[in-house]
């Protein structure tokens, strides 16, 4: 009995690929590339609650959207965004970078 469940354990192991854990989905922390094409106005489009009326001043400073997603609290700050407008980019920025969160296609109907 012992050498039947090991024996198929052992077909189970090798029918999976090399690279994966048996029993667990493969993960990646890549991001898929998104449809829709993102930049600073997009972004802060999605983001909402006021931050979009520095669309111009940030595509000014930052002029790529990448650039944006990787710049830190001081340097938002010396462009004379508010402590809470820096903490939704930023937070929104980390959350972009990890995929967990992209600003909508079209705008949300009110």
């Amino acid at each position: 009995m012992a050498l039947r469940r090991i024996l198929s354990l052992n077909k189970r192991l090798i029918s999976t690929s090399s690279n994966s854990v048996a029993g667990f989905a493969s993960f990646s922390s890549k991001s898929n590339p998104y449809i829709v094409k993102v930049g600073i106005p997009e972004f802060l489009n999605g983001v909402g609650k006021g931050v979009e009326q520095h669309a111009e001043k940030l595509e000014a400073e930052f002029g790529d959207f990448q650039k944006l997603l990787v710049a830190r609290t001081i340097k938002l700050k010396r462009l004379g965004l508010k402590c809470q407008e820096r903490k939704l980019i930023l937070k929104y920025a980390h959350k972009y970078r990890l995929g967990l969160w992209r600003p909508r296609a079209e705008p949300v109907k009110s």
